[in-house]
């Protein structure tokens, strides 16, 4: 386990594809990956233990998120900077500085790839290509986001230890997420996760990822992209639906589209055989 302080966070990171933690004469081009909200880094050790022949493979937890967590003696300094997509984007390049990384290649998800999209556009000198799974552009519909936050509200308060004990619970959690079953243990870490999210952080990125105002910004943001990405969708994926991220590649045409079929919002967990295959093909043109 390794932690670097990041802007009064000690952020956790670790390598997949390395036996030399820092990576001292590694040849090997880095990827980072980022998770998804209320997630960890661990949902994509399998991807990039994939990826780790050709990448040295950087995997992270975000502030407040999994292992890296708030003091509490800090929470209210660092409350104080916000919640915004963008400032995740700013940990993110100051987590590259702090291991002495110039170049990488990003591979995220869902709420992952909104911060992911803020960090092409502010650090594009350090990006040389980007894989965006499970995102994309969604419509202002202010009954329907009152709805969410109301909802999400309630399930980030509600969040008792004790569900962990329920032998179903994870399976329960995760059926809204898949469409295909993925391993038991990585529903109960998905649990885990969610049931150890920092509050404040957990309630706050829901209001900065599904908003109006991230409606009118990453229309613009999608179309500024200068690094080539791949944006990957699942065929049945109920949280960010396909044609939302269709509508965001046509806006750009760095953007290549793919969807993978049968698959929910976790495509690279629920089929990575062809996951996969987008992705190499992608690196490898």
């Amino acid at each position: 386990m390794a932690y670097v302080w990041v802007n009064q966070v000690e952020h956790y990171y670790e390598w997949v594809g390395t036996t030399t933690p820092g990576r001292p004469g590694s040849t090997k081009p880095v990827m980072v990956f980022i998770h998804g909200w209320a997630g960890s880094a661990r949902y994509w050790r399998s991807t990039a233990a994939a990826l780790a022949e050709h990448y040295d493979c950087l995997l992270y937890d975000m502030r407040g998120f999994g292992r890296s967590v708030i003091a509490p003696e800090l929470a209210s300094s660092v409350q104080a900077r916000g919640y915004e997509l963008d400032t995740f984007a700013d940990d993110l390049a100051d987590l590259l500085s702090a291991l002495g990384l110039t170049k990488v290649s990003l591979n995220a998800h869902s709420m992952g790839a909104s911060v992911a999209v803020f960090f092409l556009n502010r650090y594009a000198h350090l990006v040389d290509r980007a894989i965006l799974t499970c995102n994309g552009i969604f419509e202002y519909d202010k009954a329907a986001f009152e709805a969410f936050y109301r909802f999400g509200g309630y399930v980030v308060a509600f969040r008792p230890q004790w569900l962990r004990q329920i032998p179903l619970m994870p399976r329960f959690f995760m059926t809204r997420f898949l469409h295909r079953p993925i391993p038991k243990a990585e529903k109960v870490a998905f649990l885990e996760d969610f049931l150890n999210a920092d509050y404040a952080t957990a309630k706050g990125t829901i209001f900065t990822s599904v908003s109006k105002e991230a409606t009118e910004v990453m229309p613009a943001e999608f179309a500024k992209i200068s690094s080539p990405t791949l944006l990957v969708s699942g065929e049945f994926d109920q949280i960010t639906p396909p044609e939302l991220g269709h509508r965001a590649a046509e806006l750009n045409p760095l953007i290549e589209y793919a969807v993978v079929r049968q698959t929910g919002h976790f495509p690279m967990l629920e089929d990575p055989e062809t996951y996969l295959g987008y992705v190499k093909a992608f690196l490898t043109s």
